[in-house]
C-alpha cells in the first residue's frame, strides 16, 4: 500500500470506500457521510494550507482507495505530532492495511521529521480502534474524561496513546514482523 497526499481527485475512490460497509454510520465515528465527503476533503485541505494538518489518502497496491489518515496536532518545538482521523473501508479491517499505513506514517515521523513522540487517540467507545492502537505497540497514556462531544452531542471520553523515539526501533521491528507473517499466511491460503 501507499500513502498519497490527499487531493480532491481522491473523492470518487473515497466515496466508494465510505460505502464499503457504510463505515460512516457508526454513532461513535467522526467520518463523514457520503454527502459530506467533499466538505471533509476541503476542511482537511484548508487545515493543511494553514499548517495544522497533513492529510493522506491510503491506497492499496492495486490502486483501490482504502480511506484517509492524517498527521495533526503538529508541534515542531518538541517535535511531536499525532496520527489520527483515520478510517478505512470495512472490507480491509483485519487485513493488515492499518498497521502497514501506521508503519509508513511512524517511519516518516521518526526517521524523516525527527519526532520525539507520536501520539494516537481514539474515543473510549471505539473498542476496535483502542485495541488496534495497542497492537501497534503504542502505550496508553490515559483517558481524558468528557473531553469532546460526539456528533450527537453526547460527551466523549478520549483515550490517549503514544510512542516515544526510544521505543520506535522495537515498535518498527514488531510491525515489520507482524506484517511479514500476515503476508506469508495470506500467500499460503491463496
Amino acid at each position: 500500500m501507499r500513502l498519497e497526499p490527499l487531493s480532491r481527485a481522491h473523492e470518487p475512490g473515497l466515496a466508494d470506500a465510505l460505502q464499503d460497509g457504510q463505515v460512516w454510520d457508526r454513532w461513535y465515528t467522526s467520518m463523514p457521510q457520503p454527502s459530506g465527503l467533499a466538505g471533509e476533503i476541503d476542511r482537511r485541505l484548508a487545515l493543511q494550507a494553514a499548517g495544522q494538518m497533513i492529510p493522506f489518502t491510503t491506497v492499496a497496491a492495486d490502486g483501490t482507495v482504502l480511506g484517509m489518515t492524517t498527521y495533526y496536532d503538529l508541534d515542531p518545538d518538541v517535535p511531536r505530532l499525532e496520527i489520527g482521523y483515520t478510517w478505512n473501508r470495512q472490507s480491509t479491517h483485519g487485513a493488515g492495511t492499518n498497521p502497514e499505513a501506521k508503519l509508513l506514517l511512524l517511519g516518516h515521523a521518526f526517521d524523516v521529521l525527527g519526532c520525539e513522540c507520536v501520539g494516537l487517540r481514539t474515543q473510549w467507545a471505539n473498542i476496535q480502534s483502542r485495541e488496534a492502537i495497542a497492537r501497534l505497540g503504542a502505550k496508553q497514556d490515559g483517558v481524558l474524561r468528557a473531553h469532546r462531544r460526539y456528533r450527537n452531542g453526547a460527551l466523549m471520553d478520549v483515550v490517549m496513546f503514544s510512542i516515544l523515539r526510544a521505543e520506535w526501533p522495537a515498535v518498527r521491528a514488531h510491525l515489520r514482523h507482524r506484517l511479514r507473517h500476515r503476508h506469508e499466511a495470506y500467500a499460503v491460503t491463496t
